[in-house]
């Protein structure tokens, strides 16, 4: 009852038939409906509103009313925060000043974000898993915070002073109104995202997202791709077919594997061990089809539109992954807990470097955690989660570092190893998010007791007893190394890869 009265107040009952036929909350069919709607409209943007056609303000104007009326159809009067959280910022941005502009932004987006959070949670409806209206302001706060720092970094910090990939989306000038709108706010990422870089964004609504991707590694432009625009066809129908296979899993099993059954005292006392683990293990794997669904839909979305092409592969094939939010198979086959985490929510652990993890002077693997829970929400499992992960990332780091070197003698004993960690992994992983899916602390510590706290014990021993050495110094070990295979190299350009031209894929999460 609590999420049909949540539902008749944030969106449209027009859906509501359908609702009650296929027996989902009337906010989830109405995003779903919105999306589907997306899609079409991306198709219309592409062709009738191409950049050779139009001007880019136009394309502003046309993708942020449709943002709008996207948010305004699913969410009701609740869409005004969008408004209100970017009104704000962008208020900082323009007269704050430029050397503490970033670090306004950043608490002001971020705490307007964890107030709305804390109304709709402790105000409204605890522990509603349908759609909400802070879904979207998440995504708003991270493009947000990711143009305050690259501001900064254009317009206020030296150029020697910044590393390559803050180089590359550093922002020279400080953009429109509307420009700030349609990048927060377009249609295409609205509802889901992906957050992407101003300059990429801004590369598409003017048409220049392929030129610089028409080079080769030595500068030298391709006269093959010189004058084709590429088509987003064949990944369009690639990503759409995967949409619908992840549906059809998620609805037709995940209600066969809830995980709140690996809290249920019965089913605790009455089942193996082993099997309490292989059972954690499938409901969690039942879980993950949803958001395979929402994030290859959106980018699908984007593709449509236009834009996510991220330059050629080997074949000459266009590659259409440059805001992708995830790798299916890295993840199901991950081997590590840092190859999970890779290939997760890619674009968000995108942001959480850059504007975390690569600027904080104090352990930034605890702080980078420590922001991505806040920026969740306030139910007291995610912060039972990203605490847990902190530990988690510690041992497997400290375990990889030590124990890997062991397994390399053979592809015999690679493959013992691969398969032992990918084991591993899935468990660790499942283990951590549990409290993510459960969101109290009692049902959370209930799930933890009943299984003797045993991974937080053994990340600890392995933390204890396997030391990794400090990051400051691996980063300087690194560096040496590259420089000494650098030394005799340097005729052979080609061999190196240079910095890829969006800055995007190839600055992953640590």
């Amino acid at each position: 009852m609590a999420t049909e009265t949540t539902s008749s107040c944030t969106g449209s009952n027009l859906l509501q038939p359908i609702s009650e036929i296929i027996n989902l909350p009337l906010d989830q069919v109405n995003f779903v409906v919105c999306q589907l709607f997306a899609l079409l409209t991306a198709f219309w943007f592409r062709l009738y509103l191409h950049p050779s056609k139009t001007s880019p303000f136009i394309r502003h104007v046309v993708a942020t009313l449709l943002g709008f009326y996207l948010a305004l159809f699913c969410f009701g009067w609740y869409a005004l925060h969008f408004l209100v959280q970017s009104g704000l910022t962008y208020s900082i941005m323009m007269f704050a000043g430029l050397e503490h502009m970033h670090k306004l932004c950043f608490i002001v987006a971020l705490g307007y974000l964890s107030f709305c959070q804390i109304t709709r949670v402790y105000v409204f409806d605890y522990g509603m898993y349908s759609a909400d209206f802070t879904g979207p302001m998440m995504v708003i706060t991270q493009k947000i915070t990711s143009l305050a720092f690259e501001i900064h970094d254009g317009l206020a910090r030296k150029e020697e002073q910044l590393t390559p990939s803050q180089r590359c989306l550093a922002v020279r000038r400080m953009p429109s109104l509307l420009e700030y709108l349609s990048y927060n706010c377009n249609f295409m990422g609205i509802l889901a995202g992906p957050t992407c870089s101003y300059n990429d964004y801004m590369a598409f609504i003017e048409g220049t997202a392929y030129q610089p991707r028409h080079l080769e590694t030595n500068g030298k432009e391709n006269g093959k791709y010189k004058h084709t625009e590429p088509s987003p066809k064949n990944d369009i129908i690639s990503k759409l077919c995967t949409c619908a296979i992840s549906l059809a899993i998620f609805l037709s099993v995940s209600k066969l594997c809830p995980v709140e059954r690996s809290i249920d005292d019965k089913f605790i006392a009455s089942t193996p061990f082993i099997l309490q683990v292989l059972y954690l293990y499938l409901s969690m794997l039942a879980t993950r089809p949803k958001y395979y669904f929402i994030w290859t839909l959106s980018d699908a979305i984007n593709n449509a539109a236009g834009f996510g092409f991220n330059g050629y592969n080997k074949d000459g094939s266009p590659r259409w992954d440059l805001i992708s939010n995830l790798r299916i198979l890295d993840i199901e086959f991950a081997t590590s807990f840092k190859m999970f985490l890779d290939n997760w929510n890619i674009q968000t652990a995108l942001w959480l470097k850059r504007v975390c993890y690569e600027r904080c002077p104090i352990n930034p693997t605890a702080a980078t955690f420590l922001l991505s829970a806040m920026w969740h929400g306030v139910y007291p499992g995610y912060y039972l989660t990203f605490l847990t992960g902190i530990s988690m990332t510690m041992a497997a780091r400290a375990l990889r570092h030590n124990i890997r070197p062991y397994f390399l003698g053979s592809t015999t004993h690679r493959s013992i190893y691969d398969v032992i960690t990918w084991a591993g992994t899935q468990i660790a992983i499942c283990y951590t998010v549990v409290p993510f899916v459960l969101l109290a602390v009692g049902p959370s510590l209930k799930f933890y007791r009943s299984w003797y706290y045993c991974i937080h014990i053994a990340c600890l021993v392995l933390v204890i007893a396997l030391p990794v050495k400090p990051r400051h110094i691996r980063i300087k070990e690194e560096q040496q190394q590259q420089n000494s295979l650098q030394g005799g190299l340097t005729e052979d350009h080609n061999s190196h890869s240079i910095t890829d031209n969006n800055c995007n894929q190839k600055h992953k999460a640590t």
